[in-house]
């Protein structure tokens, strides 16, 4: 799985210009599910994001985490994220999982984040979604659960 975090004041989703999450500060995750990915990847996504210290303390260094500033978390479906572009100029989303294996990780992992005590806003799996938010610093990591 792949999961692109980003750090946020505050972000949204909309589906038909109806919005279905929206947070308030805290981390928007874009995550990608491919074929080989199982529940042992969402776990590992899991416990690492919402223990990222990537939060500024009273320093201004990187040294809380998404739970230590009791933030929320946006967690978007993004099968791109499996788009090959190594080959002309059209991507190719062949590494992406099928839409039931993919909804399932996903919906897995938000679970996962849940239980931990972390409100957890959510898209709408396979719809065309847009996503607005203000990304504070701005902090982005990549993070994949393959490499370990």
């Amino acid at each position: 799985m792949k999961a692109v975090v980003q750090r946020a004041v505050d972000a949204s989703v909309t589906v038909e210009e109806e919005t279905v999450g929206s947070i308030e500060r805290g981390l928007v995750i874009l995550l990608g599910v491919t074929h080989e990915d199982t529940e042992e990847d969402a776990r590992y996504l899991a416990d690492k994001i919402p223990h990222l210290r990537i939060f500024e303390d009273e320093n201004g260094k990187m040294n809380h985490s998404l739970k230590d500033v009791e933030g929320q978390m946006l967690s978007i479906s993004q099968f791109t994220l499996y788009g090959d572009t190594r080959k002309g100029r059209r991507p190719n989303f062949m590494g992406a999982a099928r839409p039931d294996a993919a909804v399932q990780l996903y919906e897995s992992f938000n679970k996962m984040v849940m239980d931990q005590g972390v409100h957890v806003e959510t898209g709408s799996f396979g719809a065309m979604m847009n996503v607005q938010l203000t990304n504070e610093g701005p902090v982005t990591l990549i993070l994949d659960s393959k490499e370990r």
